[in-house]
């Protein structure tokens, strides 16, 4: 059966090129074309790196797969990765599609346990962590956002009339969360610093930032609007891998990353701390302080309403504060 997609790859390019054009063709962010390409390497490379894909069959993608399951004992979510990789590029780019035929052996799935902090050991926490990387953490723990939702933050996500973040997550769906009212005057003050920046990009003749393909086409003028900046950018201006226009980026991730497990450290925390514990730490206390489930699920940005259930396994459940259905009857 022929692949779905009308877009075809110049035949006169090299695979790996050809697999960034369609890609790119249908908007896949960066940081999945990154991906996808490093597992259809590893692929090749698992069959001698002379073989072309076209040449291998179904069969082999299975072998693959299970190689990743029983010998390289990946998680049941990184052989879905690979998986989706090789499916991309079997349907979209050589259009032999088969993922329907395959049954590798399957990465088994571990029961994961959030991992989060109390009251005591978050106020140790932020003791130990300071500037900008403080300002990224309160919002991970005050907000409950992703690493990279925080790091992709725009200006105008921020609502601090009705408090409310706006977040574009995972599969380019919108939610909106809570902003926490004791960060307000510091976001504000940073976001005015972020704006001071960006006037002296424009007055030198840049001020131009990354926009998805969708959006750019709804808002022409948006790259180089002050609202459509990041909230936290690089220091330096750096080239687009893509377009090659010189833009100012958001800061990597790692720099927020290497900040919080320094200061877990610091704290004295032995637990293994990392930015999504923050996240995990705000939906466990927001369910200890009565929020249902369903309300938690939109904050988070969960699909599946199990995913937010597992944070009832880890929230502090204090029977003596529960009352009965019997109590106040009168019987």
């Amino acid at each position: 059966m022929k692949s779905q997609s009308k877009f075809r790859p110049n035949p006169d390019l090299k695979l790996m090129d050809q697999v960034r054009e369609v890609l790119r063709y249908h908007h896949y962010a960066y940081r999945t074309e990154q991906t996808y390409c490093q597992w259809i390497l590893r692929y090749i490379r698992f069959y001698g790196g002379n073989t072309h894909p076209r040449e291998l069959t179904f069969k082999d993608v299975e072998r693959f797969l299970s190689d990743l399951a029983v010998r390289c004992e990946v998680s049941a979510s990184t052989q879905s990765q690979a998986l989706n990789a090789l499916v991309f590029l079997y349907r979209h780019v050589l259009d032999l599609p088969f993922e329907g035929k395959i049954q590798p052996i399957r990465s088994k799935k571990q029961p994961n346990i959030p991992t989060v902090l109390g009251t005591e050991e978050i106020t140790l926490f932020f003791r130990q962590i300071e500037g900008t990387h403080a300002l990224m953490a309160k919002i991970l723990y005050g907000s409950g956002l992703r690493l990279m939702e925080c790091v992709r933050l725009r200006i105008n996500d921020i609502d601090f009339d009705r408090k409310r973040i706006r977040i574009l997550g995972k599969g380019d769906k919108w939610r909106s969360t809570i902003l926490a009212e004791p960060i307000i005057l510091e976001l504000c003050a940073h976001v005015e610093k972020v704006k001071a920046l960006h006037e002296r990009d424009l007055t030198e003749g840049f001020g131009k930032v990354y926009i998805p393909a969708a959006l750019a086409r709804k808002y022409k003028n948006a790259a180089m609007e002050t609202g459509w900046q990041y909230v936290f950018p690089g220091k330096k201006r750096s080239i687009d891998p893509r377009s090659g226009q010189e833009q100012r980026h958001h800061v990597l991730e790692s720099g927020l990353q290497k900040a919080v497990k320094t200061a877990a450290r610091k704290a004295g925390i032995d637990k293994r701390v990392t930015c999504h514990t923050l996240r995990h730490s705000f939906a466990t206390t927001m369910l200890e302080n009565g929020i249902t489930i369903r309300m938690l699920q939109e904050l988070m940005g969960h699909a599946d309403v199990k995913t937010t259930e597992l944070y009832t396994h880890v929230m502090d459940k204090d029977i003596s504060r529960l009352t009965s259905p019997l109590d106040g009857l009168d019987l």
